[in-house]
């Protein structure tokens, strides 16, 4: 009961993370939930439980999110068809032994082999390779259930007790993987005058997603709000939670990567900050650092697109950058 167990070293990236390609070639899904919704809108509707499917691109770490009815092998092959529609067929799709993902592999698996005297060689070599992880191992996945965190750690905090209809449930996850796309990952360019940096929409529409603008209504009372208004508002709640826990996480990898907190100049920066409307970071580059009295420093200027501020190191993130670069 008490024995020990091994603890290797943790092993490197795998080939297929690290290998260029277009979006959600090779990709790692995954189940979160459930999450109760309506059968209809008005009172004696029917309370039902529903899945979202997480589609995570292994090279750009773009997040596709698909609304499933139960954990069948059909509504995972109906999601899966929807997901190659809108993204493209993936090459590799890694999962764990799920019954959803095994019985859809058995499926498939089992038209090739009725039908290969009838498919030419050149359909059957352009399949979908399935990969299952070792039985009880998550850890093998994290890439995938970072993204299951990411979307349901909030979301279910968000959502509370109010019970949206399917659409109005599929509405507001696709607002939330707008929303988990559109963050920044490293800076597009080292010219000091540019304030863009890359974003996983870069890869997915070749442009960072932005959202149309809507009023503030955070503080809005639910019960006066309409149903159309009520999803706006928690797509701006869901917004206010994980825009800061991912900056947090920009600091913390920063920490980790080295024991001292230097920042240089032109370094592209997102900058923490309150009350921005969805879809919005603020960025900026380093202009000026200040040193206290014990030659430590802990303040710097950054440019932004509206002005020169200044901020602590506590209000700053510097987006990751290459080592040829730094």
């Amino acid at each position: 009961m008490k024995g020990k167990i091994a603890t290797p070293l943790m092993g490197n990236l795998p080939q297929q993370r690290l290998l260029p390609g277009y979006p959600f070639e090779c990709v790692g899904v995954d189940y979160a939930g459930p999450i109760m919704s309506a059968s209809r809108q008005g009172r004696g509707c029917r309370l039902m439980k529903v899945y979202i499917a997480i589609f995570v691109c292994f090279t750009t770490k773009a997040i596709h999110l698909e609304l499933v009815g139960d954990l069948t092998s059909n509504k995972y092959l109906m999601a899966l068809y929807r997901f190659i529609s809108r993204r493209g067929k993936p090459v590799h799709i890694y999962s764990d032994n799920g019954t959803s993902f095994v019985g859809a592999y058995n499926e498939i698996s089992k038209f090739l082999k009725a039908n290969c005297d009838a498919l030419s060689d050149t359909v059957v070599s352009q399949g979908i390779n399935f990969h299952f992880i070792p039985a009880y191992t998550p850890h093998f996945g994290g890439l995938w259930e970072a993204g299951v965190k990411s979307t349901k750690y909030h979301l279910q905090r968000v959502l509370g007790n109010c019970n949206l209809t399917f659409e109005e449930l599929n509405t507001t996850l696709t607002q939330i993987e707008a929303i988990l796309n559109s963050r920044p990952l490293t800076p597009l360019s080292t010219d000091p005058a540019d304030y863009t940096p890359l974003t996983p929409g870069h890869f997915i529409i070749g442009r960072p997603l932005i959202s149309l603008p809507q009023p503030d209504l955070r503080q809005s009372t639910t019960s006066n709000l309409s149903r159309f208004a009520r999803i706006e508002q928690l797509r701006q709640h869901f917004w206010s939670r994980w825009s800061k826990e991912f900056v947090a996480e920009l600091q913390q990898r920063t920490k980790w990567q080295s024991g001292k907190s230097e920042l240089k100049l032109d370094t592209l920066v997102v900058i923490k900050e309150d009350h921005l409307p969805p879809l919005k970071w603020k960025l900026g580059r380093i202009v000026a650092i200040h040193p206290g009295s014990d030659g430590i420093v802990r303040v710097a200027d950054i440019r932004t697109s509206t002005g020169v501020i200044r901020r602590s190191f506590s209000k700053i993130c510097p987006l990751p950058i290459s080592s040829t670069s730094a």
